[in-house]
């Protein structure tokens, strides 16, 4: 009897896998999602703080000078810029006691993140030179130095904070499912998992700063002060006649060797600005027409200087002037011989048509009397019609017969010089 007791245990127990394997199977799949599910313990750290820039170096001052060959020591250093702010270090993260015996995976809160460094100042730059000199020797007797000023380094950037660490990497548990005495009970363990928090990243250095540029030199060939570029004006024409006006053009080019013209040991940019030429035209009126002066005075002209040097003069379109512009010796001279306002060249009237055959004519009065002084062409445009409507506008039936330009033979000028 005990024989067949151990058989029936033992065929029992051979069976049982078949009979809840589905249930069992189930059950450790379920426990090993929850083991790959984490939950954070611990309050995470806080970043650190960016570190402020650095300041910009201020540039040195441009200076004017008028070199006689008198020794000169010029500084135009330009100043330095500063270092950037270190970032704070990211804090610890805020432990707590690891929870035991927990069905699921634990992962300590990581630390703060470091605040980067502040980038560094820029450098100023060197200062500018503009020397006025009529003699380019005279430079050898200048020191000077121009230049920039270095950029700052950047800040270093904070420490990350420490994360929380594991007082305990692995457990075991145990859980079951179902009801105890029911087919589909069934128990097992599972293993679970404690990862320490992470040290936060570490700030990043800051960018250094520029350095920055060297000061160049301006070399004018004068002992006076030079006048600014005047290329353009506009001015009355009383102006014009009473005092003339001029306009300007500084010529320069780029050159190299600025480091030459000056005492050894000088430091400046090497390419330099020098003034080869100045360009200068002044414009006058002269009034030799019949017409007052007085009628036309508030006009106002306008004067570009070109690149070929000459002058282009724009007069006012409400106004008819006969000029000649001679250019002699950087002066251009404006003669006028006649002048009218345009608003005059139109009094034009038609006195009708007389006439019939070759003997038509038409009757054109000049009310303003200006024949004599304006050159006026005339354009014919002939058509006909061969319907008997009196009314001009109705009729659709025109055929051009002529269009273009009475020829001078034809024009008859009375009462007037003539043409």
């Amino acid at each position: 009897m005990g024989w067949l007791t151990r058989t029936s245990v033992t065929v029992a127990f051979l069976f049982l896998p078949e009979m809840v394997s589905p249930i069992i199977a189930d059950n450790f799949c379920n426990l090993r999602a929850i083991a790959n599910q984490g939950t954070n313990f611990g309050n995470r750290g806080n970043n650190g703080v960016k570190g402020e820039d650095g300041n910009n170096g201020r540039n040195s001052e441009s200076i004017t000078i008028f070199a006689d060959g008198s020794p000169l020591n010029l500084n135009l250093v330009g100043q330095n810029g500063t270092r950037g702010a270190n970032g704070t270090n990211g804090t610890r993260a805020l432990c707590e006691i690891q929870p035991q015996n927990t069905t699921h995976n634990l992962q300590g809160a990581d630390g703060g993140e470091g605040g980067d460094g502040g980038n560094g100042g820029d450098g100023g730059n060197g200062g500018n030179l503009t020397v006025y000199t009529t003699n380019k020797n005279d430079l050898r007797q200048i020191s000077v130095n121009a230049s920039p000023g270095e950029g700052g380094d950047g800040g270093d950037g904070g420490r990350g904070g420490d994360g929380c660490q594991c007082s305990q990497s692995f457990w075991t548990v145990e859980t079951c499912t179902g009801r105890p005495g029911t087919t589909n009970y069934s128990c097992g363990t599972q293993e679970f998992r404690c990862i320490n928090g992470s040290a936060g990243q570490n700030g990043r250095t800051g960018r250094a700063g520029r350095t920055g540029n060297v000061g160049s030199l301006t070399l004018i060939n004068s002992n006076t002060p030079l006048p600014p570029d005047r290329l353009s004006a506009s001015v009355t024409m009383t102006e014009l006649k009473e005092r003339g006006f001029s306009l300007s053009k500084n010529i320069w080019e780029n050159r190299t060797g600025a480091r030459d013209l000056f005492a050894p040991g000088s430091i400046i940019a090497d390419q330099y600005l020098e003034l080869v030429e100045r360009v200068e035209n002044s414009v006058v009126m002269i009034w030799n027409a019949p017409q007052p002066f007085e009628d036309f005075g508030d006009r106002t002209v306008t004067l570009n200087l070109q690149d070929d040097r000459s002058v282009n003069i724009d007069f006012p379109n409400d106004i008819w002037l006969q000029t000649n512009i001679t250019p002699r010796n950087q002066v251009t001279e404006v003669f006028v011989f006649n002048a009218i306002r345009g608003s005059e060249t139109n009094r034009l009237v038609s006195r009708g048509i007389s006439g019939i055959g070759l003997g038509v004519e038409m009757e054109v009065v000049d009310e303003a009397g200006l024949s004599d002084v304006v050159d006026t062409t005339f354009r014919i445009r002939y058509s006909t019609s061969t319907s008997r409507s009196l009314n001009v506008r109705q009729r659709s039936d025109y055929t051009l017969r002529y269009e273009g330009e009475v020829s001078p033979q034809f024009i008859n000028y009375q009462d007037k010089l003539s043409r």
